[in-house]
């Protein structure tokens, strides 16, 4: 239990250091480029994927 409440302790750290240094606006941008870039690939992905071979 001790070793739960240092991990989250640690994580509310950083994200205290995060929110008081605004770099939050910075990665939530980066964030929504790499969410488009990824669904790009994904969908491009679907439809030039390789095909199941039938025996």
């Amino acid at each position: 239990m001790l070793k739960w409440s240092v991990i989250l302790l640690v994580v509310a750290v950083i994200a205290g250091i995060f929110g008081f240094f605004n770099l939050v606006a910075a990665a939530a941008g980066l964030a929504k480029i790499l969410f488009f870039v990824f669904l790009v690939l994904f969908i491009v992905s679907l439809f030039t994927g390789r095909r199941g071979r039938s025996m």
